[in-house]
């Protein structure tokens, strides 16, 4: 709970409570938070057991750490059935990439005998370089579009 909390906020922190209630008072206030925490956990252990009694056999292994949504979405992906893992092991992202950038550079992929580069690409197959800029066939003839000063 307090992982980041280091040795000299520890001592900043007793040192404002020994100021704050006196060495006299100190003990019964630590007993007293010790006591509160103690029956809110209580409390709250009573409260999941209900709630684990009141919704049947069927949730005998209901977890509610898998209320949190990143726990739960983690335990349904790690789990085998749909053979995710395959698939995550499976693609290669990087590789997919710098299959991507060397069609739209025109350059050639060291990796086109792979079987997952595709046959028919023109830029993977005869290396031509794939111009990505939209230009007119003849720059001269575009017409610039009507100006109208009063719209603006």
């Amino acid at each position: 709970m307090f992982n980041d909390i280091g040795a000299l906020e520890i001592v900043a922190l007793v040192v404002l409570a020994v100021l704050i209630f006196g060495p006299d008072k100190l003990p019964k206030v630590i007993q007293d938070v010790s006591r509160t925490i103690r029956k809110i956990r209580e409390f709250s252990d009573s409260a999941k057991a209900d709630i684990r009694q009141e919704l049947g056999p069927e949730f005998k292994d209901f977890e509610f750490d898998d209320l949190n949504p990143k726990k739960f979405i983690r335990k349904q992906l790690d789990n085998d059935e749909l053979g995710l893992k395959e698939i995550r092991n499976g693609f290669d992202l990087k590789k997919e990439m710098n299959e991507v950038a060397d069609a739209v550079h025109g350059r050639d992929s060291d990796s086109d005998s792979t079987p997952s580069a595709p046959s028919g690409s023109a830029a993977s197959s005869s290396g031509a370089r794939v111009d990505m800029q939209k230009k007119p066939a003849n720059p001269a003839s575009v017409d610039r579009p009507p100006f109208d000063a009063d719209a603006t």
